[in-house]
């Protein structure tokens, strides 16, 4: 559901069109829209303060990402991320997580640990306190971390797109007690083992805890979050 156009256009967020492509794709993933909503390009332009044109240019975009779906003479539809496209993403990034943490403790620097450090601090402050909703946005930002420590740009933007198009369900399986605990201590296990530059063991524990996340959506329940 990535393209290497759809990704370069959609990281200039500095550009009014990258800013408009980002604004939408957030709307999307977040689930302001549902399955199939059209995406009125004057409607959206209104909305953000803009013409027609970098919407209808955002909305190509997002037709690579395949957020979208245009259909000629008739209009561009809101094209949700399946069930069957969670679980996808999920087992993907199993595999390409495991590989990031490898990457990691080769090319970590010392800023970049001390950054995960205060993140993951936050992070078991937060839990303790079951601020539910500040620890996804840290439980976000460990995984950005981890993914500009892993030192490869391309890697970077894959695993970067998997974690936003299951926003929602991130979201969901995070505000459970049980899980909030249990995906802090991981992250801190993860994050240990690059410390520790033991690519081996890093990469399991990633593995792992992707894994663990994907049996916490099955016994969450997909069809209450989708």
């Amino acid at each position: 559901m990535s393209s290497t156009q759809g990704q370069k256009d959609g990281r200039d967020k500095y550009s009014l069109r990258g800013r408009v492509f980002q604004s939408i794709r957030e709307d999307i993933l977040s689930g302001r829209y549902e399955q199939n909503t059209e995406l009125k390009e004057a409607a959206i332009g209104a909305e953000l303060g803009v013409s027609r044109t970098p919407v209808r240019e955002a909305l190509r975009q997002l037709e690579l990402e395949g957020l979208v779906t245009i259909i000629p003479n008739r209009g561009a539809y809101v094209n949700m991320i399946t069930a069957k496209d969670v679980q996808d993403i999920y087992v993907i990034r199993s595999m390409l997580e495991g590989l990031c943490a490898r990457w990691a403790t080769q090319s970590i620097t010392a800023e970049q640990l001390d950054s995960m450090e205060e993140t993951l601090c936050l992070s078991e402050y937060h839990t303790s306190k079951k601020n539910y909703e500040k620890l996804y946005e840290l439980d976000s930002l460990f995984h950005e971390q981890l993914y500009e420590a892993g030192g490869s740009r391309i890697l970077n933007h894959i695993l970067s797109d998997f974690h936003d198009y299951v926003k929602m369900v991130r979201k969901a399986t995070i505000s459970t007690s049980s899980r909030s605990v249990t995906s802090t201590e991981e992250h801190r296990a993860i994050f240990e083992a690059i410390k520790e530059k033991d690519p081996d063991k890093a990469e399991a524990l990633a593995k792992e805890h992707v894994k663990h996340t994907i049996e916490s959506i099955q016994a969450y329940g997909l069809e209450k979050i989708l």
